[in-house]
């Protein structure tokens, strides 16, 4: 479905964003947007929880962007958490919270993901161009690094170092002085120097600041005159300069320059910091500004996914070819899946459930490229712990697990809740495994599969069966492994039908 009106939700480290755009012509024009300075990463404790007054922070924040996104459809909307909520332990304790809050599904992403987004943002708030391009976005809790050209991200790289973290770590009283400055620019060095020669090697022609802490860098040096030659954007004789100042001043508060907003005051020695780290490790002589980024890059996201560009499909065609899965098998085992689920559905699948049991189809027998004996463990840890461009953790999760519940004993499966469909989706797959299991092309019976109150039917045609015993031993099999998790599982043998 394509939608005028889409909205994209950017629970961020420092703040959390909103921005409602309208579509016209595959363009995203602004209609709407709002920012709240939550400061989510402050909130952070030693044992890496989520302090109680930063989630009532970010509770607060999302009740209001859901009076704003009132009234639209769930498919318009598109909701992400960042580094701080990849982090928090009891994350998963306080997202159940935060999508009430807001009314909508959140989405914790990985840094790589998070990375490709705002690519996507940035590129489509500048002008088209043809050389490549290094897109630098200082987070509050994280800094992502991306070369690409055009709209199409190359390498892309998420280091844990943000603003906030680092205001925290180096200034915790807010004072500046020349050692902690330094102190907290070679920390960042550090991390830097991790990916530094690969993207050097790689090169680019034009280097790009995103998002809050590059725009505040930005305006204090061009509205104070600290860049030569009344250059635009940050340069690194501004950014000296501006180190010098901090230092000099003592805080950033007593840093009267016109240009650095009340808001970002208190986060902004780390960034300048990290963003000078950045100059030198990588030798950036100058950096331009783009409006956009990860919040613009959700919304084309989710444009591209109205119109059958879903990343998530080029994703697993590429994990299809990288972990040299069987074509023919994987068409076999999908083809008889999704037949069945139709019938379960009365025809008409959810598209949530039909694109997980296609993917999970697809991607299988990915752990094979490992070994053979227990293949599904191995599938299902790689689709848990692999950088996956357009899936969100709860994404891959759901894969890992499906791929992971295809075949072995159901116990290990038992937190899945029993009305979950997941459990509909888990029985398509295992039973089109389970007839493919030859992997050849021979025709198979006509079957039907029919939901049961507490587990499902199978009906095949009796001679068949008495024709192929091992597949029938195999079904017989497979209901005492549904009846261990307390789900039926009959096979009913019928008249044989001509085969369909």
């Amino acid at each position: 479905m394509i939608y005028e009106t889409v909205a994209a939700v950017d629970l961020g480290s420092n703040s959390f964003r909103l921005q409602v755009g309208r579509v016209v012509d595959d363009q995203i024009y602004p209609l709407d947007s709002l920012k709240e300075p939550v400061r989510l990463a402050s909130g952070l404790m030693p044992d890496k929880r989520l302090d109680a007054a930063a989630q009532a922070r970010a509770l607060d924040a999302l009740r209001r962007f859901g009076e704003r996104l009132r009234g639209l459809d769930a498919g318009a909307v598109r909701a992400v958490a960042t580094n701080t909520l990849r982090v928090a332990k009891n994350a998963t304790e306080f997202l159940p919270l935060a999508e009430e809050a807001l009314g909508f599904p959140i989405e914790i992403i990985a840094g790589r993901e998070e990375a490709r987004l705002i690519y996507i943002g940035a590129s489509h708030s500048m002008p088209m161009a043809t050389h490549k391009r290094l897109v630098v976005d200082i987070g509050g809790g994280s800094t992502e690094f991306i070369i690409g050209k055009r709209h199409e991200p190359q390498v892309m790289e998420s280091l844990y170092m943000g603003c906030v973290s680092y205001t925290l770590r180096f200034f915790p009283d807010r004072k500046i002085d020349k050692k902690r400055l330094r102190e907290a620019q070679i920390a960042a060095a550090k991390e830097i120097e991790l990916i530094a020669h690969d993207y050097q090697r790689m090169g680019w022609k034009e280097a790009v600041g995103s998002s809050g802490t590059a725009r505040a860098i930005a305006d204090a040096l061009e509205l104070n005159g600290l860049n030569p030659n009344g250059e635009s954007g940050i340069t690194r004789e501004g950014l000296d300069r501006l180190c010098a100042l901090l230092v000099k001043a003592g805080s950033a508060e007593a840093l009267d320059l016109p240009g650095i907003k009340g808001d970002r005051l208190p986060v902004f020695p780390g960034g300048v910091a990290i963003m000078s780290a950045i100059f030198e490790e990588l030798g950036i002589e100058r950096m331009t500004y783009a409006d956009g980024a990860l919040r613009l890059g959700v919304l084309y996201d989710l444009l591209g996914r109205f119109h059958h560009h879903d990343m998530r499909d080029s994703t697993v065609t590429q994990f299809r070819r990288r972990y040299q899965v069987e074509g023919d098998q994987v068409e076999r085992v999908e083809a008889t899946a999704l037949s069945a689920l139709a019938q379960l559905s009365g025809g008409a699948p959810s598209e949530a459930d039909v694109q997980f049991l296609s993917w999970a189809c697809r991607l299988h027998e990915i752990g094979i490229s490992i070994a053979h004996n227990a293949y599904h463990k191995h599938g299902a840890y790689i689709l848990t712990y692999a950088d996956m461009p357009g899936f969100s953790k709860k994404d891959q999760a759901r894969l890992a697990m499906l791929v992971l519940g295809h075949r072995g004993k159901l116990e290990k499966l038992n937190a899945i809740p029993a009305v979950d469909s997941a459990w509909k989706l888990i029985f398509c797959l295992r039973f089109a495994v389970l007839l493919h299991r030859t992997r050849d092309d021979r025709q198979l019976p006509s079957w039907r599969v029919k939901p049961l109150v507490s587990g499902f039917l199978i009906e095949l045609p009796g001679e068949w069966l008495a024709a192929n015993p091992w597949t029938a031993a195999a079904l017989g099999e497979e209901a005492s492994v549904w009846k261990q998790i307390g789900r039926e599982y009959q096979v009913k043998s019928r008249p044989a039908r001509k085969a369909e």
